[in-house]
């Protein structure tokens, strides 16, 4: 099934969340390579494709897994996590309509 996992940023945080990109991303691709993730990406913190000294609100990740707690030990061994980045992280079934 798939999953919608959201992670929030906490306040000031983008130092922390460029320190953990690298390895944050190669987590990501390996699920793109194993064929278990539908979209990833940050959602910047201010109206703009490239938010600058603002960052980032947080980040969406769509991705399948066996299972629920599955998903969530998945996302509670982000690196953004471990790196203070995230505030909260929601992880939640998600069922894809379209396309």
């Amino acid at each position: 099934m798939w999953y919608a996992i959201e992670g929030r940023d906490g306040p000031d945080v983008l130092a922390k969340r460029n320190a953990a990109r690298a390895d944050h991303l190669a987590r990501l691709e390996q699920l793109r390579d194993e064929g278990r993730l539908l979209l990833a990406g940050p959602c910047p913190a201010i109206d703009a494709e490239d938010p600058g000294p603002a960052g980032f609100s947080g980040s969406i990740v769509v991705a399948r897994f066996a299972s629920l707690d599955e998903a969530r030990a998945w996302a509670d061994a982000d690196p953004y996590v471990a790196g203070g980045v995230y505030a909260s992280v929601e992880v939640r079934p998600f069922r894809k309509v379209l396309p």
